[in-house]
C-alpha cells in the first residue's frame, strides 16, 4: 500500500483506539484489493467477450461463404444436367431398339429372297457406326431410310408370292369350310383372302401349346401340322407373337412368348405378367366365342376350351379398331393372319399382301363383328386338309378347329 494511502488512514482514525484503527486499515485494504481484483476480472471478461464475438463473426463469415458456394452450386442446376443426360441415354436406347428391329426386318427379308442386299447391309452398318458415336439423330434417320427400303423389298416379295389364282370376288364370308376369295374395300382396294369358317355348334375351337407350363427360354415349338395331327383337328392357324431363335433380340428367351394363353388342358400361361394387360383376348367356349378389348377385363376362368391374347384388335362390334401406327412391321405388306367371328361362326385366315391396317379394313368389308391380328411373317401358317399358307416356322401355340 502506498505511503499516501497509509497516512490518509492514520488521519482518519486519529484519536481512536489502536485496535479500531488496525481493523479499519485491514478492511480498507481488503476493499481496495477486491476492487482491484474485480476491475481486473472485468477487463478479462471483456476481453473474453471480445474474443468470443470475434470468433462468432469469423464463423459467421465462414458460414456465409459456404452458403454462397452452395447457392453457386445450385445455380449450376445439376438437375437439368442430369435430365439432359437422361434424355441422351434414352434417345440412344430408343435408337438401339430401332436398330434391333431394323435388323430383324432385314433378317426376315433375307429369309425370303436370294437377291443381293449389300446396299441394305451397308446402310445398317452405317447406322451402327453412327449409334456407336452417339450420333443418335443421324442413326435414326439412317434406320428410317433402311426401314423404307426393306419395306419396299418386302412389298415386292409379298406381291410376287401372293397366290396367282383365279378366285371369286366376294365380300360375303363362307358359311363353312375353306375359301379363297378377293375382297374389295372402299378405302384400300382389293385383297386376296384365304380363310376357314366353322360353326361353334359343330366345331370345338381350342388353343394348343407345345409347352406344358410357363417357359422363358429354349421353349418347345412344333409345326402346325403336328398340332393338327395330335389333336385330330381339321383346320388350324398360327397363334400369338413369340421370340424366334433367329432374332438377336431373342437371345436368352428363344421361342418364348409372354402373352396370355390357356390351352385345352386348362393350363394358363403368363398369367402374372398380364393381370393389367391392355392387349385384346379371344375366348373360345362350348357354344360361344368372345372378344375382349383388354386382358385386364378377363379373369382366369378355366371353363373355356382356349384363351389367346395378341394384338392389335382389328375390329370390335363391327367397327375398325386399328388404323395404323408408326411400327414398320405392321406397316409393311405381308400375309396377315387373323381370327374373327360373325355370330356363332369363327373364322381363321390370312389376308395376302396387306398391312395390318389394311387387314382391319378387309375384316370390316367381310362383315365380321370382331377380329384380332395374329402373328405373321415367317410364322404365318394356315391348314385346312393341308397347308394353304405356310408351313412357316415351328410355333409355340396355335388355334385349332376340332369336330365335335
Amino acid at each position: 500500500m502506498s505511503k499516501i494511502k497509509v497516512n490518509k488512514i492514520k488521519k482518519l482514525f486519529k484519536g481512536k483506539s489502536t485496535f479500531i484503527g488496525i481493523v479499519g486499515i485491514v478492511i480498507i485494504s481488503a476493499s481496495l484489493t477486491i476492487t482491484t481484483y474485480l476491475a481486473n476480472q472485468n477487463s478479462t471478461l471483456k476481453q473474453a467477450a471480445a474474443d468470443t464475438q470475434s470468433a462468432v463473426e469469423e464463423k459467421a463469415a465462414e458460414l456465409d461463404k459456404v452458403s454462397k458456394e452452395y447457392e453457386d452450386f445450385k445455380n449450376i442446376d445439376q438437375v437439368k444436367i442430369n435430365e439432359k443426360l437422361n434424355e441422351t441415354v434414352s434417345n440412344v436406347e430408343d435408337t438401339y431398339q430401332k436398330a434391333v428391329s431394323s435388323y430383324e426386318e432385314l433378317l426376315k427379308l433375307k429369309e425370303k429372297t436370294d437377291d443381293d442386299l449389300s446396299e441394305l447391309d451397308e446402310l445398317y452398318a452405317r447406322a451402327l457406326s453412327e449409334l456407336s458415336s452417339l450420333e443418335y439423330a443421324t442413326a435414326e434417320a439412317t434406320l428410317a431410310e433402311l426401314d423404307k427400303k426393306i419395306s419396299g423389298e418386302l412389298q415386292k416379295i409379298a406381291e410376287a408370292q401372293a397366290p396367282k389364282v383365279t378366285a371369286p370376288e366376294s365380300n360375303a364370308p363362307p358359311g363353312s369350310g375353306y375359301s379363297r376369295q378377293y375382297v374389295n374395300t372402299p378405302e384400300a382396294g382389293q385383297f386376296l383372302v384365304s380363310m376357314v369358317a366353322a360353326d361353334i355348334s359343330s366345331t370345338k375351337v381350342i388353343v394348343d401349346t407345345a409347352a406344358d407350363s410357363n417357359c422363358g427360354n429354349d421353349c418347345p415349338v412344333l409345326p402346325l401340322s403336328e398340332y393338327i395331327s395330335r389333336n385330330g383337328a381339321y383346320a388350324g392357324i398360327n397363334g400369338s407373337y413369340f421370340c424366334p431363335a433367329t432374332y438377336p433380340s431373342c437371345q436368352g428367351k428363344t421361342n418364348s412368348f409372354d402373352l396370355l394363353a390357356m390351352n385345352h388342358k386348362k393350363t394358363y400361361f403368363n398369367s402374372d405378367n398380364n393381370v393389367y394387360s391392355g392387349n385384346p383376348v379371344v375366348i373360345f367356349g362350348d357354344g360361344y366365342v368372345r372378344f375382349v378389348a383388354s386382358g385386364s377385363e378377363w379373369g382366369r376362368d378355366t371353363s373355356p376350351n382356349g384363351v389367346l391374347m395378341n394384338y392389335p384388335l382389328l375390329l370390335m362390334n363391327g367397327e375398325v379398331r386399328f388404323g395404323g401406327d408408326d411400327d414398320p412391321k405392321k406397316g409393311s405388306k405381308g400375309g396377315r393372319s387373323f381370327v374373327a367371328n360373325k355370330g356363332s361362326s369363327v373364322y381363321i385366315g390370312v389376308v395376302h399382301s396387306a398391312t395390318v391396317a389394311e387387314s382391319a379394313r378387309v375384316m370390316k368389308a367381310l362383315g365380321f363383328e370382331n377380329a384380332m391380328n395374329l402373328d405373321d411373317g415367317g410364322s404365318t401358317a394356315l391348314w385346312s386338309g393341308g397347308y394353304k399358307v405356310g408351313p412357316g416356322r415351328n410355333l409355340p401355340n396355335v388355334i385349332l378347329f376340332v369336330s365335335k
